[in-house]
């Protein structure tokens, strides 16, 4: 038996392949939204892709299982809780899958979401490895806020908290020390609060370093698990809805975005994510037009600033850097919301002013702030005292709030997302001079 571990740095997303090698039949889980990795590994190893389990319906990602399914004819095993409207098999608490010298285990483990599963992988007699979805992560466990409204059960962050509880203790922890741990996310997702770099662990060493597994009641438990959870990004409940239903294919979808004439004009009043660098977007950008840089994070940003049921253009420096945002929106589903995409190469007519730090720095009191950090990170300390804290994801709705009398100034912890939320304010009050801190925040990390 061979264990592949795929990994999407962006999401923080791990996905797997499991090889039984006397039958060269592979099975995959929670594959990731571009199936030709998996198919590679098949064709790498000689082998078919049989299978493919979902561990519940993601709220992060899109997943390729349908197409998947569609190209090999796998069978794709999901909990009957799921409501799946794509064909399956259900692979309810206690069912088996028998492949070779490959047993596959599914425990129902409620907590992240009502119809989550974990697959225990047995090979010759013995549990080797746990494959935990987004209910146990190395160092946390899953957050239970996300099926609140979306999916075909809902379920209140308590109930699904005290759920969490029993599918720890009662379930995954009664599995043998030594059994692998292998989660859907790593740190930097949203679907946890507290995750460690690790890509995998010991039911063993999870039991002894998890603060989430520690002795505590279940009252202290939901207490602990339910506060100072990160924000919920807009197209969270998209996504479940998305993988309820089986995504498009990949490759078509992506070819089927609308591709614009170079420096194309949108209409006015359509929302344009313009993914340019903020020095080249500040030279000269379409007005309203905001600004998400193009990096390790854009899929997660651009899911929490645009929302699911608006369509938008998307602007890139070059055809390349074009293909590679489409493919970033479609990891989320994102690709069937663009209006039109194009390149620009030319500085459009609205100029974005550019901070004086050293006026900043000897009078402050002279500018609005405006920190758009989320609400966590604000709590573990501010860098100005009288900063107003509008986190980035709620910016567009809540810009008009910010008082006008005055030169506004907009910082985040790095750079990188007070770029979008300085574009975002300066479209809100467009009568107010908006400058963004971008990286010259590290200048007053001691706060003043």
């Amino acid at each position: 038996m061979q264990i592949k571990q795929f990994e999407d740095k962006g999401l923080a997303h791990y996905s797997y392949a499991i090889l039984s090698e006397d039958t060269a039949e592979v099975v995959l889980v929670d594959p990731a939204r571009n199936p030709q990795p998996y198919y590679d590994y098949a064709s790498d190893n000689n082998a078919n892709i049989v299978g493919v389990i979902e561990t519940h319906p993601h709220a992060d990602f899109v997943s390729s299982h349908l197409e998947i399914h569609e190209k090999t004819g796998a069978t794709i095993y999901v909990h009957s809780l799921v409501g799946a409207d794509y064909p399956h098999r259900a692979f309810d608490g206690g069912a088996e899958l028998h492949l070779g010298e490959v047993t596959y285990k599914s425990i129902h483990t409620p907590g992240h979401s009502p119809d989550g599963i974990s697959i225990v992988v047995e090979h010759e007699g013995k549990d080797i490895a746990v494959f935990t979805g987004d209910t146990l992560f190395i160092g946390d466990v899953g957050r239970p806020d996300l099926r609140e409204s979306a999916g075909n059960i809902h379920a209140k962050r308590e109930e699904l908290a005290r759920q969490m509880y029993h599918s720890t203790r009662e379930k995954l922890m009664k599995l043998d020390d030594s059994v692998i741990v292998y989660p859907a996310h790593g740190a930097g997702t949203l679907c946890g609060k507290g995750l460690s770099e690790a890509n995998s662990s010991t039911i063993g060493a999870e039991k002894r370093s998890n603060y989430a597994l520690q002795d505590m009641s279940e009252d202290q438990f939901v207490k602990i698990l339910t506060e100072d959870q990160p924000f919920i990004p807009k197209y969270f409940g998209y996504d479940v809805g998305l993988n309820k239903q089986g995504a498009p294919a990949y490759q078509p979808s992506m070819q089927g975005v609308n591709r614009l004439e170079k420096n194309f004009k949108p209409e006015l009043g359509a929302i344009v994510v313009d993914a340019r660098n903020e020095k080249t977007f500040k030279k000269g950008h379409y007005k309203g037009a905001i600004n998400i840089q193009n990096g390790g994070k854009f899929e997660t940003w651009l899911g929490s600033i645009v929302g699911p049921n608006e369509s938008y253009y998307l602007i890139a420096e070059s055809e390349e850097e074009l293909n590679e945002l489409i493919s970033k929106a479609a990891k989320i589903g994102y690709e069937l919301l663009i209006k039109g995409a194009f390149v620009m190469d030319e500085a459009a007519d609205v100029k974005s002013p550019v901070i004086d730090v050293a006026a900043f720095k000897q009078h402050p009191s002279e500018y609005t702030i405006v920190d758009i950090r989320n609400t966590s990170e604000v709590k573990g300390g501010k860098f100005f005292d009288k900063a107003i804290n509008i986190p980035l994801p709620e910016l567009r709705e809540r810009a008009k709030e910010i008082p006008a009398d005055k030169p506004v100034v907009v910082h985040c912890a790095g750079g990188y997302r007070s770029a979008a939320g300085s574009s975002i304010v300066e479209a809100a009050l467009p009568d107010v001079k908006v400058l963004d801190l971008s990286e010259a925040v590290s200048q007053f990390k001691d706060g003043q």
